[in-house]
C-alpha cells in the first residue's frame, strides 16, 4: 500500500483546488466576467498561479507515484510534500509580485525533477532485472 503517497496527492488536490477557489474569489473581487482570463493584475496574478499549478500536476503525479511504486512510497510523498510547499511559495511570491515567485517555481521544479528521475531510474533498474 501506498498511504504516504495517497497523502501527498490528497494535499496537492486539495492545494489545486485551494487555487481554483481563489480565482473564482478573486473574478467577484476584480470584476473579471468568464471567460475572460484578463484584466486586473492582481486577478491575473491569482489566476497565473491556479493555471501554472494545473500545469504541472500531470508531469508531477504520474512521477510522484512511479517514483511510489518503484522506489519508495515515504520517499515519494517526502518529495511531494516539498512539491507542496514549492507551490505554496510560488503563490505567496506571486501575490506579492511576478518577480518574487522563482524561489517557489525552483523548489518545485527540483522536486518534480527528482521524482520523475528516480521514476526512470526505478524503471530501468526493475527492467534490468537488479
Amino acid at each position: 500500500m501506498f498511504h504516504y503517497t495517497t497523502i501527498a496527492t490528497l494535499l496537492a488536490l486539495m492545494f489545486y483546488f485551494y487555487t481554483s477557489v481563489q480565482v473564482a474569489r478573486a473574478r467577484m473581487l476584480y470584476g473579471v466576467k468568464a471567460p475572460a482570463i484578463s484584466g486586473h493584475p492582481d486577478f491575473e496574478r491569482v489566476f497565473r498561479v491556479q493555471a501554472n499549478t494545473l500545469e504541472w500536476l500531470p508531469i508531477f503525479l504520474p512521477s510522484l507515484w512511479l517514483f511510489a511504486y518503484y522506489l519508495s512510497d515515504a520517499f515519494a510523498a517526502a518529495a511531494g510534500a516539498v512539491w507542496i510547499i514549492g507551490r505554496i511559495l510560488y503563490m505567496l511570491g506571486y501575490a506579492e509580485a511576478p518577480e518574487k515567485r522563482g524561489l517557489g517555481f525552483a523548489v518545485q521544479m527540483v522536486a518534480t525533477a527528482f521524482l520523475w528521475g528516480g521514476s526512470v531510474y526505478g524503471v530501468v533498474h526493475q527492467m534490468l532485472g537488479a
